[in-house]
């Protein structure tokens, strides 16, 4: 059967939440629906942690508190989100299949009484996923309520990584499929080393705990494996709806939260990207991360409108401080999501649980009930996406593109690196924060992916990168593009194996300049850089480059490179390559994105501090997403009518204090990507 659209059936933006009615009496179901229609909600999750009440032994199946939930929320205008219950095997299921549990690196077995408890490697749990999944949807498939389906939650948290003995059967079939054979492994693995040569399959184990470092290259392809296996459980449960049901099939990523998943692939198998997003409390610019994560789902989604399907209308119960949402923060999250291509705002969850590991954890319906603060806010979140309406199917157009690269960061994770503080969330983070202060919206991408749409391609955090890519980037460069590269990139091939000639070598033609020799700084020192006679604050890192036809922009100055150059410039072709070798402090990246901008032919937006700009793009009119974290009104030079207050203006938008301004505007073409 196949998919009949890729959007769910819906009109207007999708809202509403996760619901989870078996922990209530019946009685309260129909209090929600009604509290539901109240605050304006189309759209619930259900069923993703049910499967002990609807299959409550093996093989046998209830599902007459489902069809009575279902019918219930159709009778009152809710769509379903139907979801797999696979996260959370039921007690039976251990049971029957005690070898079917996660075993950890350090060989520890996990129990029962969480979640992601099974290991996605053993042939129990794959064919007791599969025939829930093939029930549900022979029995939902057609019934009018479910317009979309869920499956599984948030693959690889938390376990991601699984030691057991079928894990290891399957990671040797995987390693056979992809080598072919040993000689083939061990060259790949580089197992000369430390005397690690292979002469029997079964002799292959996976890289447990072991008394000193183990093997990279084995653990990065351990990585790629398990993203593999948990891929694999998705595509069964995922082929065994479509046997059925012809609504969109999804299951919910973590963006830039959890990297155990290569979400690029992922991108592919689903048919609506879906993000969890959550807050991290400790960070007081959690404004810029929601960006981060809204921005990376939307491009492994290849631009195409997604779904947030959850995050929090306050706080969260998880973290170590668990920081409540400040009155209005809800909407302007909400509301920023949608600005940068989300076409659904849901949260976790519709009523707040009163028992569970998450019972402290906030809800639409929180604790405090209807008169609350939280409770209003959603309401009126519910009337906003109403009024927004017409948004929904525009796309969000980027001019700069940041490669974000999961492969390259498990390899940059694991141990013995030159220096502890190498960072690639750190270092991609604050070149994405430069350009969402300068109002440039960003796409993601990987450096294998056609980039010639972007005016200006940043690479924060490349520190793996094959031949094939860098070519691909040199390329661009050549073609006319503006290339940016930062410190500690290029330094690996895909069998995290250092390049032939040296760091930094697949990418000499582009960048006009190689690294002879890293210099981490000693921790809590710092150094300069001169730019165009600018002293710069830098720390952490700096390199010993040997400059080949490259303009020296800047050098260091103090430090252990002192006087050699720090921050270059090659013409390449039609377009320039940049190179900053160390880490500077945000007015010093600041200084140098202004000159990068200028070869890229971008101009920074000039917005008030605080205030964030990110434009969709409809057929008959744009949308212009304002949105003020600051603590007093600013103006911005949009004119237009304010989709929210239906207000007009013929030359600028004031925002208030906070809030949120959705402004319809004539539409432009061309432009970005």
């Amino acid at each position: 059967m196949t998919q009949s659209s890729p959007w769910p059936q819906l009109d207007g933006i999708a809202y509403g939440g996760d619901y989870n009615p078996e922990q209530w009496p019946v009685e309260t179901w129909h209090e929600d629906v009604a509290l539901m229609r109240e605050a304006g909600v189309n759209l619930v999750s259900v069923g993703i942690f049910s499967w002990g009440l609807i299959e409550t032994a093996e093989g046998v199946f209830d599902f007459s508190w489902m069809d009575e939930l279902l019918d219930l929320l159709h009778a009152n205008g809710i769509h379903v989100d139907l979801g797999t219950p696979t996260a959370s095997p039921p007690a039976w299921f251990f049971a029957n299949h005690p070898d079917a549990r996660v075993v950890t690196r350090d060989g520890t077995t996990m129990g029962f009484g969480s979640r992601g408890m099974a290991s996605h490697s053993a042939p129990a749990y794959r064919e007791a996923s599969v025939r829930i999944a093939t029930e549900l949807a022979r029995r939902y498939a057609t019934h009018p309520a479910v317009v979309m389906w869920h499956v599984h939650n948030e693959y690889g948290v938390p376990v991601g990584e699984d030691y057991s003995p079928h894990a290891v059967a399957a990671w040797r079939l995987w390693l056979r499929e992809r080598y072919g054979s040993l000689d083939a492994l061990n060259a790949a693995w580089g197992t000369a080393f430390w005397g690690q040569h292979y002469g029997e399959w079964e002799h292959v184990g996976a890289p447990a705990a072991a008394p000193s470092v183990v093997n990279p290259a084995q653990r990065l392809d351990f990585a790629r494996f398990t993203d593999h296996q948990l891929r694999a459980c998705f595509i069964a449960e995922r082929d065994a709806i479509r046997q059925y049901a012809d609504q969109p099939i999804t299951t919910n990523f973590m963006a830039n939260q959890s990297q155990t998943t290569d979400l690029w692939a992922w991108g592919r198998e689903v048919d609506i990207v879906s993000d969890d997003h959550y807050l991290w409390a400790p960070d007081r610019e959690g404004e810029i991360g929601l960006a981060i994560a809204a921005d990376l789902s939307r491009s492994v989604g290849g631009g195409k409108p997604w779904i947030l399907m959850e995050h929090s209308t306050s706080a969260v119960n998880w973290q170590p401080q668990n920081v409540a949402k400040r009155p209005g923060e809800m909407a302007r999250n909400s509301l920023t999501h949608l600005g940068r291509g989300a076409d659904a705002i849901l949260f976790f969850q519709w009523r707040a649980s009163r028992s569970g590991a998450e019972k402290f954890h906030s809800a639409m319906l929180p604790h405090a009930g209807t008169d609350s603060r939280v409770f209003r806010e959603v309401t009126a979140l519910g009337s906003d996406l109403a009024a927004l309406a017409e948004v929904r199917g525009s796309r969000v157009r980027a001019d700069a593109a940041i490669l974000w690269d999961f492969e390259s960061f498990w390899a940059q994770d694991l141990e013995w690196r030159p220096s502890d503080l190498l960072d690639h969330d750190e270092r991609v983070r604050a070149y994405y924060t430069q350009l969402w202060r300068d109002g440039i919206t960003v796409d993601f991408a990987l450096p294998g992916h056609d980039l010639s749409g972007y005016s200006l391609v940043l690479a924060p955090a490349q520190y793996l990168l094959t031949t094939r890519d860098a070519a691909n980037l040199t390329a661009y460069v050549a073609g006319g593009g503006t290339l940016v590269v930062s410190y500690f990139s290029a330094v690996v091939d895909e069998n995290d194996a250092v390049h032939e000639g040296g760091y930094l070598a697949p990418l000499g033609e582009a960048l006009g300049v190689r690294v002879e020799e890293f210099l981490p700084l000693r921790e809590g020192d710092v150094a300069a850089i001169d730019l165009d006679d600018e002293r710069l604050t830098i720390d952490q890192w700096s390199e010993d480059l040997r400059v080949d036809g490259a303009e020296v922009l800047a050098r260091y100055v103090g430090g252990p490179a002192d006087g050699a150059p720090a921050v270059t410039r090659n013409t390449h072709g039609a377009g320039v390559g940049w190179y900053v070798s160390t880490r500077p402090d945000a007015a010093g990246l600041a200084a140098i994105l202004t000159r990068v901008y200028a070869d890229a032919g971008l101009t920074p937006a000039g917005l008030p501090a605080g205030l964030e700009r990110v434009t969709r793009h409809g057929r008959d009119a744009d949308y212009v997403v304002l949105v003020n974290h600051s603590d007093a009104a600013v103006a911005a030079p949009v004119a237009g009518t304010d989709l929210l207050t239906g207000t007009a203006s013929d030359d600028e938008t004031v925002v208030a204090a906070g809030g949120v301004a959705v402004v319809r505007t004539p539409p432009t073409r061309g432009g970005g990507r």
